[in-house]
């Protein structure tokens, strides 16, 4: 019989409820439409479903009508985008990650000391933008080991490093180990900036593993987080895929398989997860077993614009 491991803490993390919980509150208290910089999080089935509600996803503030509702997504936005919405009077709703905002702080504090900032991230991703946006003239992007030595900063430079708060842990640990071989006196943010809800989900993965077959991440292809999780199980010798929902699976991944894996990265919603696991019991006749590493009890507030609401 097969037996599935439903691993935890798994799916939505504080920021995501914060921000989805934002959006929900905003549709009702002012009506669609309301606009979003970028997706709200990354997932499709969220995405769609508040499209759905009549929320509007715009990647240029262009897009968005003088004096409508602006909410900021979970990832985050530059001081330019601020300045934009401001000029455009839009009436703006901050739902950044406060564990996202604590690095938009760190990059400004560092900025304003002197400091080159090297930010360990994924080009393009939305957090990196905005982070990057704080103080462009002094943060350089850096993805690899081999992105460090290729640097061309003096050994005694004035450098620190900030990280995007979804990465994998062995990852950045490995690319800061050679930013502190190649400048011992480079300064760190006072307290890792990876967030707790990523590091959560990649232990469980990286502990409930260990024997088993096949792991299943619930999530979208563009979410961070998710592939982390993907890419950890496969770095462990695990076989294992990224997928959005039950249809995604495949007859073919669990031939000769006895022990699967299931997560969900931290924008994916829970039901997608049980429509996961009620197929796998269905179709295998899958025994599941709940493993879970630890609680979570992280509760970010409202943006202080839906307080009152």
């Amino acid at each position: 019989m097969m037996k599935v491991i439903l691993a935890g803490p798994r799916g939505f993390c504080a920021g995501v409820n914060m921000a989805i919980d934002s959006l929900d509150l905003a549709l009702r208290a002012f009506g669609a439409p309301i606009y979003v910089y970028h997706e709200i999080v990354h997932n499709k089935f969220v995405v769609e479903s508040f499209r759905d509600k009549g929320a509007v996803f715009v990647e240029n503030l262009e897009q968005v009508p003088h004096g409508a509702t602006l909410l900021f997504s979970a990832h985050g936005v530059s001081p330019e985008v601020r300045r934009v919405a401001r000029q455009r009077q839009l009436r703006a709703i901050d739902a950044t990650c406060p564990l996202v905002t604590k690095v938009h702080l760190e990059a400004i504090r560092f900025a304003q000391e002197g400091y080159t900032i090297l930010l360990i991230g994924h080009e393009g991703h939305d957090e990196v933008v905005g982070t990057m946006g704080e103080a462009p003239d002094q943060i350089r992007l850096v993805e690899s080991e081999q992105e460090v030595d290729r640097l061309d900063l003096p050994a005694d430079a004035k450098v620190a490093y900030l990280t995007q708060t979804t990465l994998s842990v062995d990852d950045a640990n490995r690319i800061i180990r050679r930013l502190r071989e190649r400048y011992p006196q480079i300064k760190s943010p006072p307290k890792e900036d990876i967030c707790y809800a990523t590091q959560n989900r990649q232990e469980a993965v990286a502990t409930l593993s260990d024997g088993a077959d096949l792991v299943l991440v619930l999530g979208s292809q563009n979410s961070s987080n998710s592939q982390r999780l993907k890419e950890l199980a496969i770095e462990r010798g695990v076989a294992a895929h990224l997928i959005d929902g039950a249809a995604d699976l495949q007859d073919e991944w669990f031939a000769g398989v006895s022990t699967v894996v299931v997560t969900a990265g931290a924008s994916a919603p829970e039901q997608r997860v049980q429509e996961c696991v009620e197929l796998l019991r269905e179709r295998y006749g899958a025994e599941i077993q709940y493993r879970s590493l630890r609680e979570e009890e992280v509760h970010f507030p409202l943006p202080r614009e839906l307080r009152t609401l």
